[in-house]
């Protein structure tokens, strides 16, 4: 065999090696990308289904959080005009503790005709501050998405109940002690 042809051999294997080299080298990059981008991809996607769980859960349906409604406090007591839940439809309030913390309560005249009163908030999902809402003639944890017929609102606590807030009702008025409202700050007590 002549130089010429060795040579050229030669060349032709440095070329073809060369070639495996670079093509070898972008495959194993493409490898190396490939789960970095699944990854990421599950990463926006547990993300993005965190948001949907603590801004609407399991339900789709919003309400107000205060009804807007003004309520008299004389003293230690909070007044409600008892013929303004005749509609059967939960109204939410929030009055300032003297300790600064906001705390949020509903009332209802439940399908028994009893009005009754609780915290917007619970002994096992406080924490995520969502509260109620009212579906029909049930109230429905924003955050769980348990169910709670109306009658059984400040009669049952404890779990994802409603947490019962105590109540009279007194000359057309519900009254609500101050020193109850306050006992209910522990569950509107956030970290910020």
């Amino acid at each position: 065999m002549s130089k010429k042809k060795k040579n050229v051999q030669s060349a032709d294997d440095k070329r073809t090696a060369k070639k495996a080299e670079v093509l070898g080298n972008q495959a194993s990059k493409k490898r190396g990308v490939m789960p970095i981008i699944l990854v990421a991809i599950v990463l926006v996607a547990a993300a993005g289904f965190m948001f949907w769980c603590t801004t609407k859960g399991p339900n789709t349906t919003a309400s107000a959080p205060d009804s807007g409604r003004k309520v008299e406090v004389r003293g230690d007591q909070v007044f409600h005009d008892m013929a303004s839940f005749n509609d059967g439809k939960a109204q939410y309030f929030s009055i300032q503790t003297r300790s600064g913390v906001k705390v949020k309560y509903f009332l209802l005249k439940s399908s028994d005709g009893v009005i009754r009163a609780a915290f917007d908030a619970c002994d096992v999902c406080w924490r995520a501050g969502l509260g109620y809402v009212q579906e029909g003639d049930d109230m429905v944890c924003r955050n769980c998405g348990l169910r709670f017929p109306s009658v059984r609102i400040n009669e049952v606590k404890g779990g994802c109940n409603p947490a019962p807030l105590q109540r009279r009702e007194e000359g057309g008025r519900v009254v609500i002690n101050m020193r109850d409202i306050e006992a209910g700050a522990e569950y509107f007590n956030l970290p910020m």
